[in-house]
Protein backbone atom coordinates (compact mmCIF):
# COMPACT_ATOMS: atom_id res chain seq x y z
CA UNK A 1 0.00 0.00 0.00
CA UNK A 2 1.22 3.71 -0.82
CA UNK A 3 1.86 5.71 1.98
CA UNK A 4 1.39 9.48 1.36
CA UNK A 5 4.27 11.29 3.50
CA UNK A 6 3.47 15.16 3.75
CA UNK A 7 5.88 17.58 4.65
CA UNK A 8 5.08 21.12 5.78
CA UNK A 9 7.78 24.22 4.78
CA UNK A 10 9.14 24.22 8.40
CA UNK A 11 9.67 20.27 8.66
CA UNK A 12 12.80 20.46 6.63
CA UNK A 13 14.64 17.94 8.68
CA UNK A 14 15.77 14.22 7.43
CA UNK A 15 15.13 12.69 10.79
CA UNK A 16 12.00 14.00 10.57
CA UNK A 17 9.05 11.42 12.38
CA UNK A 18 7.30 11.44 8.78
CA UNK A 19 10.03 10.07 7.07
CA UNK A 20 11.38 7.66 9.57
CA UNK A 21 9.90 4.67 8.22
CA UNK A 22 10.21 5.43 4.83
CA UNK A 23 9.48 2.49 2.19
CA UNK A 24 10.22 2.29 -1.52
CA UNK A 25 6.76 2.55 -2.23
CA UNK A 26 5.18 5.82 -0.57
CA UNK A 27 5.36 9.46 -2.09
CA UNK A 28 6.96 11.96 -0.40
CA UNK A 29 4.42 15.28 -0.65
CA UNK A 30 5.56 19.23 -0.71
CA UNK A 31 3.47 21.35 -1.72
CA UNK A 32 4.24 25.41 -2.06
CA UNK A 33 0.71 27.08 -2.10
CA UNK A 34 -0.86 30.60 -1.55
CA UNK A 35 -2.65 30.72 1.08
CA UNK A 36 0.59 29.86 3.44
CA UNK A 37 2.33 33.06 1.50
CA UNK A 38 -0.79 35.18 2.12
CA UNK A 39 -3.12 34.37 5.25
CA UNK A 40 -0.67 37.23 6.83
CA UNK A 41 1.33 38.72 3.90
CA UNK A 42 4.62 37.31 4.95
CA UNK A 43 8.06 39.34 4.36
CA UNK A 44 9.57 38.36 0.69
CA UNK A 45 12.48 37.37 2.43
CA UNK A 46 10.78 35.10 4.73
CA UNK A 47 8.48 33.87 1.58
CA UNK A 48 11.86 33.07 -0.44
CA UNK A 49 13.26 31.57 2.36
CA UNK A 50 11.14 29.09 3.00
CA UNK A 51 10.31 27.98 -0.77
CA UNK A 52 14.28 27.98 -1.40
CA UNK A 53 15.00 25.80 1.31
CA UNK A 54 12.03 23.74 0.83
CA UNK A 55 13.32 23.06 -2.93
CA UNK A 56 17.04 22.31 -1.89
CA UNK A 57 15.39 19.96 0.64
CA UNK A 58 13.43 18.53 -2.37
CA UNK A 59 16.75 18.02 -4.31
CA UNK A 60 18.16 16.14 -1.49
CA UNK A 61 15.45 13.76 -0.76
CA UNK A 62 15.68 12.99 -4.73
CA UNK A 63 18.73 12.14 -5.00
CA UNK A 64 18.12 9.46 -2.26
CA UNK A 65 16.11 7.86 -4.91
CA UNK A 66 12.89 8.61 -3.17
CA UNK A 67 9.40 9.02 -4.99
CA UNK A 68 8.80 13.02 -4.55
CA UNK A 69 5.48 15.08 -5.21
CA UNK A 70 6.76 18.21 -5.63
CA UNK A 71 4.01 21.00 -6.53
CA UNK A 72 5.36 24.82 -7.15
CA UNK A 73 3.35 28.00 -6.09
CA UNK A 74 3.39 28.75 -10.26
CA UNK A 75 1.84 25.21 -11.06
CA UNK A 76 -1.39 25.59 -13.14
CA UNK A 77 -2.95 22.87 -11.59
CA UNK A 78 -2.06 24.40 -8.00
CA UNK A 79 -5.29 24.49 -5.97
CA UNK A 80 -3.58 27.04 -3.43
CA UNK A 81 -4.03 24.89 -0.46
CA UNK A 82 -2.56 22.14 1.67
CA UNK A 83 -6.57 20.68 1.78
CA UNK A 84 -6.13 21.21 -2.02
CA UNK A 85 -3.09 19.78 -2.61
CA UNK A 86 -3.60 16.74 -0.33
CA UNK A 87 -7.03 16.33 -2.16
CA UNK A 88 -5.26 16.22 -5.37
CA UNK A 89 -2.36 13.63 -4.14
CA UNK A 90 -5.01 11.09 -2.88
CA UNK A 91 -6.93 11.49 -6.09
CA UNK A 92 -3.94 10.99 -8.46
CA UNK A 93 -2.04 8.47 -6.59
CA UNK A 94 -5.33 6.31 -4.82
CA UNK A 95 -3.89 7.20 -1.46
CA UNK A 96 -5.40 5.62 1.32
CA UNK A 97 -2.93 6.72 4.00
CA UNK A 98 -0.81 9.67 4.85
CA UNK A 99 1.83 10.36 7.80
CA UNK A 100 2.35 13.84 8.54
CA UNK A 101 4.19 15.46 12.22
CA UNK A 102 2.19 17.48 13.68
CA UNK A 103 2.19 20.82 12.37
CA UNK A 104 3.49 24.25 13.95
CA UNK A 105 0.48 26.62 14.25
CA UNK A 106 -3.15 25.62 15.45
CA UNK A 107 -5.20 26.13 12.19
CA UNK A 108 -3.26 23.92 9.89
CA UNK A 109 -3.74 21.22 12.80
CA UNK A 110 -7.45 21.47 12.47
CA UNK A 111 -6.93 21.33 8.64
CA UNK A 112 -5.20 17.70 8.96
CA UNK A 113 -7.84 17.31 11.59
CA UNK A 114 -10.68 17.64 8.70
CA UNK A 115 -8.97 15.56 6.27
CA UNK A 116 -10.28 11.94 7.52
CA UNK A 117 -13.57 12.81 7.19
CA UNK A 118 -13.23 15.35 4.18
CA UNK A 119 -10.28 13.05 2.08
CA UNK A 120 -11.89 9.68 2.94
CA UNK A 121 -7.85 8.68 4.18
CA UNK A 122 -6.85 7.57 7.67
CA UNK A 123 -4.37 10.07 9.20
CA UNK A 124 -1.18 9.42 11.01
CA UNK A 125 -0.25 12.80 12.52
CA UNK A 126 3.38 11.95 14.45
CA UNK A 127 4.61 14.12 17.72
CA UNK A 128 6.95 16.29 16.22
CA UNK A 129 10.08 14.85 18.23
CA UNK A 130 12.51 17.93 16.85
CA UNK A 131 11.27 20.02 19.47
CA UNK A 132 12.55 18.06 23.04
CA UNK A 133 9.72 19.06 25.29
CA UNK A 134 6.54 17.01 23.92
CA UNK A 135 3.34 18.30 24.45
CA UNK A 136 2.23 16.04 26.72
CA UNK A 137 5.60 16.18 28.38
CA UNK A 138 4.89 19.66 28.96
CA UNK A 139 1.43 19.11 30.67
CA UNK A 140 2.72 16.94 32.80
CA UNK A 141 5.12 19.27 34.29
CA UNK A 142 2.18 21.94 34.27
CA UNK A 143 -0.03 20.11 36.04
CA UNK A 144 -1.26 21.29 39.15
CA UNK A 145 0.98 24.53 39.17
CA UNK A 146 -0.71 27.62 39.79
CA UNK A 147 1.98 29.91 37.91
CA UNK A 148 4.06 27.99 35.09
CA UNK A 149 7.33 29.74 34.93
CA UNK A 150 9.56 29.65 32.05
CA UNK A 151 13.15 29.76 34.95
CA UNK A 152 11.66 26.44 36.68
CA UNK A 153 10.87 24.23 33.38
CA UNK A 154 14.54 25.45 31.97
CA UNK A 155 15.83 23.96 34.90
CA UNK A 156 13.86 20.79 34.56
CA UNK A 157 14.86 21.09 30.88
CA UNK A 158 18.73 21.40 31.96
CA UNK A 159 18.39 18.38 34.20
CA UNK A 160 16.61 16.36 32.03
CA UNK A 161 18.76 16.51 29.26
CA UNK A 162 22.13 16.76 31.21
CA UNK A 163 22.62 19.84 29.40
CA UNK A 164 25.45 22.60 31.50
CA UNK A 165 24.93 20.51 34.68
CA UNK A 166 27.69 18.75 36.39
CA UNK A 167 28.18 15.28 37.65
CA UNK A 168 26.61 15.76 41.26
CA UNK A 169 24.11 17.30 38.90
CA UNK A 170 24.23 20.88 40.11
CA UNK A 171 24.21 23.37 37.49
CA UNK A 172 27.67 24.76 35.27
CA UNK A 173 29.22 27.40 37.73
CA UNK A 174 26.99 26.53 40.59
CA UNK A 175 23.99 29.13 38.97
CA UNK A 176 21.12 28.02 37.01
CA UNK A 177 21.48 31.76 35.51
CA UNK A 178 23.45 34.31 34.59
CA UNK A 179 21.11 36.98 33.05
CA UNK A 180 22.50 39.55 35.49
CA UNK A 181 26.13 39.49 33.64
CA UNK A 182 24.47 40.12 30.00
CA UNK A 183 22.52 43.45 30.66
CA UNK A 184 25.02 45.81 29.49
CA UNK A 185 24.30 48.82 27.72
CA UNK A 186 25.94 49.62 24.63
CA UNK A 187 29.84 50.85 24.61
CA UNK A 188 30.69 53.25 22.48
CA UNK A 189 32.02 52.00 18.98
CA UNK A 190 30.09 48.24 19.43
CA UNK A 191 29.52 47.23 16.01
CA UNK A 192 27.99 44.02 14.46
CA UNK A 193 31.22 41.22 13.38
CA UNK A 194 30.80 40.62 9.95
CA UNK A 195 28.55 37.80 8.61
CA UNK A 196 28.77 34.85 6.39
CA UNK A 197 27.86 35.15 2.78
CA UNK A 198 26.57 31.84 0.83
CA UNK A 199 26.94 31.49 -2.99
CA UNK A 200 23.80 31.36 -4.35
CA UNK A 201 22.54 28.11 -6.39
CA UNK A 202 20.21 28.62 -9.36
CA UNK A 203 17.40 27.16 -7.21
CA UNK A 204 17.56 30.25 -5.25
CA UNK A 205 18.02 32.39 -8.02
CA UNK A 206 14.80 31.31 -9.82
CA UNK A 207 13.18 31.47 -6.50
CA UNK A 208 14.22 35.03 -6.28
CA UNK A 209 13.37 35.80 -9.85
CA UNK A 210 9.68 34.99 -9.29
CA UNK A 211 9.05 36.17 -5.46
CA UNK A 212 10.14 39.33 -6.79
CA UNK A 213 7.69 40.76 -8.51
CA UNK A 214 4.83 38.25 -7.00
CA UNK A 215 4.79 39.38 -3.57
CA UNK A 216 6.14 43.02 -4.59
CA UNK A 217 3.30 44.68 -2.20
CA UNK A 218 4.58 42.65 0.85
CA UNK A 219 6.30 45.20 3.12
CA UNK A 220 10.06 44.44 3.38
CA UNK A 221 13.09 44.34 0.83
CA UNK A 222 13.79 41.23 -1.06
CA UNK A 223 17.32 42.19 -1.38
CA UNK A 224 20.13 41.79 -0.23
CA UNK A 225 19.33 38.02 0.60
CA UNK A 226 21.97 36.42 2.85
CA UNK A 227 20.46 33.74 4.71
CA UNK A 228 21.23 30.00 4.46
CA UNK A 229 18.97 28.05 2.71
CA UNK A 230 20.58 24.61 3.14
CA UNK A 231 21.49 22.36 5.82
CA UNK A 232 25.01 22.67 5.14
CA UNK A 233 24.67 25.88 5.08
CA UNK A 234 22.96 26.52 8.32
CA UNK A 235 25.76 23.95 9.78
CA UNK A 236 28.39 26.52 8.78
CA UNK A 237 26.10 29.95 10.34
CA UNK A 238 26.13 27.85 13.43
CA UNK A 239 29.40 27.11 13.63
CA UNK A 240 30.81 30.33 12.82
CA UNK A 241 28.58 31.83 15.60
CA UNK A 242 29.94 29.68 18.26
CA UNK A 243 33.45 29.86 17.19
CA UNK A 244 33.74 33.57 16.56
CA UNK A 245 30.56 35.26 18.10
CA UNK A 246 29.44 33.74 21.03
CA UNK A 247 32.29 34.25 23.11
CA UNK A 248 31.02 38.18 22.44
CA UNK A 249 27.38 37.48 23.00
CA UNK A 250 26.72 37.48 26.86
CA UNK A 251 27.74 41.38 27.64
CA UNK A 252 25.53 42.66 24.99
CA UNK A 253 22.65 41.00 24.06
CA UNK A 254 20.22 43.33 25.21
CA UNK A 255 21.67 46.21 23.65
CA UNK A 256 20.91 48.34 21.03
CA UNK A 257 22.51 50.59 18.47
CA UNK A 258 21.66 52.52 15.53
CA UNK A 259 22.56 51.28 12.22
CA UNK A 260 23.53 47.44 13.91
CA UNK A 261 20.82 45.31 12.97
CA UNK A 262 22.81 41.90 14.61
CA UNK A 263 25.42 43.02 16.45
CA UNK A 264 25.92 39.53 18.91
CA UNK A 265 23.03 38.03 17.94
CA UNK A 266 23.02 33.89 16.66
CA UNK A 267 20.64 34.81 13.71
CA UNK A 268 19.84 30.77 14.12
CA UNK A 269 16.15 30.69 14.95
CA UNK A 270 14.89 30.73 10.94
CA UNK A 271 17.04 27.71 10.65
CA UNK A 272 16.07 26.02 13.87
CA UNK A 273 11.90 27.16 13.28
CA UNK A 274 11.90 25.68 10.06
CA UNK A 275 13.96 22.37 11.01
CA UNK A 276 17.57 22.67 9.27
CA UNK A 277 18.86 23.20 12.47
CA UNK A 278 18.20 20.88 15.85
CA UNK A 279 17.78 22.16 19.03
CA UNK A 280 19.62 20.00 20.78
CA UNK A 281 22.60 19.73 18.12
CA UNK A 282 22.39 23.47 18.77
CA UNK A 283 22.54 23.58 22.48
CA UNK A 284 25.90 20.58 22.34
CA UNK A 285 27.57 22.75 20.26
CA UNK A 286 27.45 25.89 22.70
CA UNK A 287 28.32 23.43 25.39
CA UNK A 288 31.29 22.27 24.16
CA UNK A 289 32.43 25.77 23.26
CA UNK A 290 32.40 26.44 27.39
CA UNK A 291 33.59 22.92 27.92
CA UNK A 292 36.48 23.56 25.56
CA UNK A 293 37.60 27.07 27.29
CA UNK A 294 36.18 29.21 24.14
CA UNK A 295 33.47 30.98 25.15
CA UNK A 296 32.14 32.39 28.95
CA UNK A 297 30.20 30.48 31.27
CA UNK A 298 27.22 33.63 31.44
CA UNK A 299 27.59 33.81 27.46
CA UNK A 300 26.60 30.33 27.08
CA UNK A 301 24.28 29.81 29.67
CA UNK A 302 22.38 32.76 28.20
CA UNK A 303 22.28 31.82 24.80
CA UNK A 304 21.25 27.98 25.81
CA UNK A 305 18.62 29.64 27.59
CA UNK A 306 16.66 30.97 24.78
CA UNK A 307 16.59 27.83 23.08
CA UNK A 308 16.74 25.08 25.59
CA UNK A 309 14.11 27.30 27.72
CA UNK A 310 12.58 29.90 26.27
CA UNK A 311 11.96 28.68 22.74
CA UNK A 312 10.70 25.32 24.55
CA UNK A 313 8.30 26.79 26.45
CA UNK A 314 6.49 28.97 24.83
CA UNK A 315 5.77 26.07 22.30
CA UNK A 316 4.19 24.10 25.50
CA UNK A 317 2.06 27.27 26.30
CA UNK A 318 1.09 27.54 22.60
CA UNK A 319 -0.25 23.56 22.57
CA UNK A 320 -1.54 23.80 26.20
CA UNK A 321 -3.62 26.53 26.34
CA UNK A 322 -4.98 26.82 22.32
CA UNK A 323 -7.53 27.64 21.06
CA UNK A 324 -8.50 29.55 23.76
CA UNK A 325 -5.86 31.21 24.11
CA UNK A 326 -5.51 32.94 20.57
CA UNK A 327 -9.09 34.89 21.84
CA UNK A 328 -7.33 36.32 24.89
CA UNK A 329 -7.08 39.86 25.23
CA UNK A 330 -7.34 41.02 29.21
CA UNK A 331 -5.86 44.42 29.09
CA UNK A 332 -8.79 45.10 26.03
CA UNK A 333 -6.40 46.51 23.87
CA UNK A 334 -8.36 47.79 20.51
CA UNK A 335 -6.46 50.78 19.19
CA UNK A 336 -5.63 50.31 15.23
CA UNK A 337 -1.91 49.39 14.52
CA UNK A 338 -0.56 52.73 13.34
CA UNK A 339 1.34 52.99 9.82
CA UNK A 340 4.76 53.74 11.35
CA UNK A 341 5.04 49.85 11.88
CA UNK A 342 4.55 49.61 7.85
CA UNK A 343 7.44 52.01 7.65
CA UNK A 344 5.92 55.01 7.57
CA UNK A 345 7.48 58.01 8.79
CA UNK A 346 7.81 58.68 12.70
CA UNK A 347 10.00 61.04 14.33
CA UNK A 348 10.84 58.43 17.26
CA UNK A 349 14.13 57.15 16.47
CA UNK A 350 13.70 54.14 18.02
CA UNK A 351 10.65 53.25 16.58
CA UNK A 352 12.20 54.10 13.32
CA UNK A 353 15.30 51.98 13.70
CA UNK A 354 13.59 48.81 14.71
CA UNK A 355 11.09 48.46 11.73
CA UNK A 356 13.79 49.69 9.30
CA UNK A 357 15.96 46.64 10.40
CA UNK A 358 12.82 44.42 9.72
CA UNK A 359 12.10 45.78 6.55
CA UNK A 360 15.58 45.27 5.63
CA UNK A 361 16.36 42.03 7.13
CA UNK A 362 13.03 40.27 7.96
CA UNK A 363 15.03 40.30 11.96
CA UNK A 364 14.98 42.48 14.47
CA UNK A 365 16.61 40.96 18.25
CA UNK A 366 14.82 40.16 20.54
CA UNK A 367 15.20 43.29 22.78
CA UNK A 368 14.14 45.63 20.10
CA UNK A 369 11.10 42.91 19.38
CA UNK A 370 10.17 43.26 23.20
CA UNK A 371 11.35 46.81 24.82
CA UNK A 372 10.43 49.20 21.55
CA UNK A 373 7.71 47.60 18.92
CA UNK A 374 6.14 45.32 21.47
CA UNK A 375 6.59 48.08 24.71
CA UNK A 376 4.65 50.64 22.34
CA UNK A 377 1.95 48.57 21.13
CA UNK A 378 1.38 47.80 24.93
CA UNK A 379 1.59 51.36 26.13
CA UNK A 380 -0.19 52.42 23.17
CA UNK A 381 -3.32 49.56 23.91
CA UNK A 382 -3.26 48.43 20.25
CA UNK A 383 -5.37 45.75 19.03
CA UNK A 384 -4.05 42.58 20.23
CA UNK A 385 -5.05 41.11 17.01
CA UNK A 386 -3.27 43.61 14.54
CA UNK A 387 -0.20 43.25 16.86
CA UNK A 388 -0.04 39.76 16.71
CA UNK A 389 -0.39 39.61 12.78
CA UNK A 390 2.61 42.13 11.97
CA UNK A 391 4.93 40.00 14.13
CA UNK A 392 3.67 37.00 12.17
CA UNK A 393 4.45 38.77 8.20
CA UNK A 394 7.46 40.35 9.54
CA UNK A 395 9.99 38.13 10.68
CA UNK A 396 11.41 35.09 8.72
CA UNK A 397 11.44 32.94 12.11
CA UNK A 398 7.97 33.67 12.71
CA UNK A 399 5.67 30.63 13.31
CA UNK A 400 2.58 31.01 15.48
CA UNK A 401 3.36 28.71 18.16
CA UNK A 402 6.28 30.98 18.65
CA UNK A 403 5.19 34.11 17.78
CA UNK A 404 1.53 34.29 20.00
CA UNK A 405 3.11 33.44 23.27
CA UNK A 406 5.84 35.49 22.60
CA UNK A 407 3.18 38.79 21.30
CA UNK A 408 0.34 38.04 23.45
CA UNK A 409 2.08 36.90 26.08
CA UNK A 410 5.56 38.22 26.38
CA UNK A 411 4.60 41.60 25.51
CA UNK A 412 1.39 42.70 25.29
CA UNK A 413 0.44 40.74 28.74
CA UNK A 414 -2.19 40.07 26.61
CA UNK A 415 -3.06 36.55 28.28
CA UNK A 416 -2.93 37.97 31.71
CA UNK A 417 0.18 36.41 32.93
CA UNK A 418 0.23 33.23 31.54
CA UNK A 419 3.66 33.89 29.86
CA UNK A 420 5.04 36.73 32.07
CA UNK A 421 4.58 37.15 35.70
CA UNK A 422 4.31 41.37 34.83
CA UNK A 423 3.93 43.17 31.97
CA UNK A 424 7.05 44.49 30.52
CA UNK A 425 6.47 48.13 30.30
CA UNK A 426 8.76 50.71 30.27
CA UNK A 427 9.41 54.50 29.53
CA UNK A 428 12.49 56.33 27.26
CA UNK A 429 14.71 56.17 29.73
CA UNK A 430 14.96 52.11 29.66
CA UNK A 431 15.36 52.91 25.73
CA UNK A 432 17.82 55.32 26.40
CA UNK A 433 19.72 53.32 28.67
CA UNK A 434 19.71 50.08 26.80
CA UNK A 435 20.60 51.97 23.11
CA UNK A 436 22.14 54.69 21.01
CA UNK A 437 18.77 55.75 19.73
CA UNK A 438 18.04 58.83 21.88
CA UNK A 439 21.11 60.37 21.07
CA UNK A 440 19.76 61.36 17.11
CA UNK A 441 16.16 61.68 18.36
CA UNK A 442 13.68 64.39 17.99
CA UNK A 443 12.33 63.75 21.51
CA UNK A 444 13.87 64.09 24.64
CA UNK A 445 13.74 60.30 26.96
CA UNK A 446 14.24 62.75 30.26
CA UNK A 447 11.17 64.62 29.30
CA UNK A 448 7.33 63.62 30.28
CA UNK A 449 5.33 66.09 29.21
CA UNK A 450 5.85 68.70 26.51
CA UNK A 451 6.02 69.01 22.68
CA UNK A 452 9.46 67.44 22.75
CA UNK A 453 8.80 64.83 25.57
CA UNK A 454 9.47 60.88 24.35
CA UNK A 455 6.09 59.21 24.21
CA UNK A 456 6.85 56.79 25.58
CA UNK A 457 7.02 58.43 29.17
CA UNK A 458 3.46 59.65 29.19
CA UNK A 459 1.94 56.43 27.88
CA UNK A 460 4.39 54.14 30.39
CA UNK A 461 3.02 56.29 33.30
CA UNK A 462 -0.64 56.76 32.67
CA UNK A 463 -0.35 52.41 31.24
CA UNK A 464 0.39 51.81 34.57
CA UNK A 465 -2.34 54.37 36.28
CA UNK A 466 -5.11 52.83 34.07
CA UNK A 467 -4.37 49.19 34.53
CA UNK A 468 -3.73 50.08 38.40
CA UNK A 469 -6.49 47.43 39.65
CA UNK A 470 -4.66 44.68 38.07
CA UNK A 471 -0.76 45.56 38.88
CA UNK A 472 -0.75 47.23 42.12
CA UNK A 473 -0.71 43.50 44.06
CA UNK A 474 2.06 42.57 42.07
CA UNK A 475 5.59 42.48 43.24
CA UNK A 476 7.51 42.70 40.63
CA UNK A 477 5.57 46.67 39.87
CA UNK A 478 3.90 47.51 43.08
CA UNK A 479 6.04 49.78 44.04
CA UNK A 480 5.62 51.97 40.56
CA UNK A 481 2.66 53.41 42.10
CA UNK A 482 4.14 54.60 44.92
CA UNK A 483 5.54 56.98 42.68
CA UNK A 484 2.82 58.35 40.98
CA UNK A 485 1.04 58.64 44.41
CA UNK A 486 4.13 61.22 45.49
CA UNK A 487 3.63 63.21 41.79
CA UNK A 488 0.56 64.39 43.05
CA UNK A 489 -2.48 65.37 41.17
CA UNK A 490 -1.53 68.55 39.19
CA UNK A 491 1.39 66.28 37.71
CA UNK A 492 -0.61 62.91 37.06
CA UNK A 493 -3.44 65.49 35.35
CA UNK A 494 -0.41 66.40 32.97
CA UNK A 495 0.89 63.61 32.17
CA UNK A 496 -2.89 61.79 31.39
CA UNK A 497 -3.04 64.79 29.14
CA UNK A 498 0.18 64.56 27.59
CA UNK A 499 -0.46 60.73 26.88
CA UNK A 500 -3.83 61.48 24.85
CA UNK A 501 -2.43 64.01 23.16
CA UNK A 502 0.09 61.56 22.03
CA UNK A 503 -2.03 58.75 20.82
CA UNK A 504 -4.27 61.64 18.57
CA UNK A 505 -0.99 61.96 16.98
CA UNK A 506 -0.25 58.52 16.50
CA UNK A 507 -3.68 58.49 15.21
CA UNK A 508 -2.92 61.44 13.10
CA UNK A 509 0.43 59.76 11.37
CA UNK A 510 2.37 63.07 12.98
CA UNK A 511 4.15 60.74 16.21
Amino acid sequence: MTTLRLVLGDQLSADLATLQDYHTDDVVLMCEVSDETTYVKHHPKKIAFVLAAMRHFAAELALRGWQLRYVTLTDPANTGSFTGEVSRAVRDLGITHLVVTEPGEYRVRQMIDDWPTRLGITVECRADDRFLCSSDWFKRWARGKKQLRMEYFYRAMRETHGILMEGDRSPSGGAWNYDKENRKPPKRGLTSPKRLQHPRSTILDAVIQMVGPRFAEHFGQLEPFHLAVTREQALRELDDFVSRILPHFGDYQDAMVRGEAFLNHSLLSTYLNAGLLLPLEVCRRAERAYREGQAPLPAVEGFIRQILGWREFVRGIYWLHMPTYGTLNVLQAVRPLPDFYWGAPTHMACMAEAVSHTRMHAYSHHIQRLMVTGNFALLAGLDVKQVQAWYLAVYSDAYEWVEMPNTLGMALFGDGGIVGSKPYAASGKYIKKMSNFCEQCRYDPDETVGELACPFNALYWDFMARHRAQFETNPRVSLVFGTWERMGETRQDGIRQQAALTLERMQRGEL
